[in-house]
């Protein structure tokens, strides 16, 4: 019987299809099987990657070397639309000046709050599960009805916002409408839409993974709120900062929607941002090439500033084992 049971399963491992297996690094036949599933599943995203994602990038790159206007044939020119971009574009360095100002204003204003939020949220206190909803549904609200419902709210005559500020006798500013309110005015609907967003989330779960013990550690040794959020909190939930930090600053610098709904990038070129440039030049100027060298620029100073926190992050990010 055991000579029989071992001759079996000497057949067995020499069947074509165990033979297919073993060539292909699988142990067995079932282990090749699982694995052929595992790719015909992946398959269809991994065709949606290359035909929607990487083959656009690919020809971005192509198509920022080239002179192309959709009509006519892309046009080999080598450099000229970066050279373009960097000395002859009158709005390439204003329109990324202020595609930095409103993210130095909007990244720490909008980490902050969502900060605030989560350790509010993070007390567990009664209701807590209605305001993380309530905090929450701005995110959802689509960048387009955000741009329509704030242009109503701070219409300069009959916006409801001015009418309060008006009657308590504040003044009535021009907010999308005005040169110095325009910027100001984006930012402060971003916080709107994103303060209880997704970083709050991520900043409360963050919150959440703190040992109990080290506060309580830090209470023996007499450390009141702030010290204990200084020196317990912060380096705890350092890797979320900086994940949001990332995100945020690559979020900031893409803005667009609302300017471009809003302001349509005035008046007087205020909210005129970098995205928006690239932008009108592929879909409004129908310079595609010009474009796609505008959009490989923006792509590079993101991949330099992601570069440059995660090298800084080795100074203040903190992690369980080592830093």
């Amino acid at each position: 019987m055991a000579i029989a049971g071992s001759e079996a399963s000497r057949s067995a491992l020499n069947t074509p299809g165990a033979r297919v297996a073993r060539l292909a690094g699988y142990e067995t036949v079932g282990q090749a099987r699982e694995a052929l599933w595992g790719y015909i599943l992946v398959a269809p995203w991994l065709a949606g990657l290359v035909l929607f994602v990487a083959g656009p990038i690919i020809a971005s790159l192509a198509f920022s070397v080239t002179k192309y206007d959709i009509i006519r044939a892309p046009e080999f020119i080598g450099l000229a639309n970066y050279r373009q971009a960097f000395f002859e574009d009158e709005l390439f360095w204003g329109s990324l000046e202020r595609t930095f100002r409103y993210a130095i204003i909007a990244v720490p204003l909008g980490l902050s709050g969502s900060l605030f939020l989560a350790l509010m949220l993070n007390r567990a206190l009664k209701g807590t599960t209605l305001f993380r909803t309530l905090y929450f549904l701005p995110h959802l609200t689509p960048a387009v009805a955000a741009a329509i419902l704030w242009q109503w709210l701070l219409h300069p005559e009959v916006g409801p916002v001015n009418y309060l500020l008006g009657g308590l006798g504040l003044g009535k500013p021009g907010w999308f409408a005005s040169p110095q309110w325009a910027l100001p005015s984006i930012v402060m609907v971003n916080l709107w839409m994103y303060w209880g967003g997704n970083n709050m989330l991520i900043f409360l779960a963050g919150l959440q993974g703190v040992p109990q013990e080290l506060y309580d550690a830090a209470e023996v040794d007499g450390a009141g709120a702030w010290s204990k959020f200084r020196n317990v909190t912060v380096p705890m939930i350092s890797p979320t900062i900086l994940f949001n930090l990332v995100l945020g600053i690559i979020g900031a610098l893409k803005v667009f929607s609302l300017a471009y709904v809003a302001t349509q990038g005035g008046p007087a070129w205020a909210t005129w941002f970098f995205a928006l440039h690239i932008f009108r030049n592929a879909f409004e100027y129908f310079q595609m090439g010009y474009a796609s060298a505008l959009a490989w620029i923006f792509a590079a100073i993101l991949m330099i500033l992601t570069l440059i926190q995660v090298r800084a992050s080795q100074r203040w990010v903190y992690y369980a084992g080592g830093r």
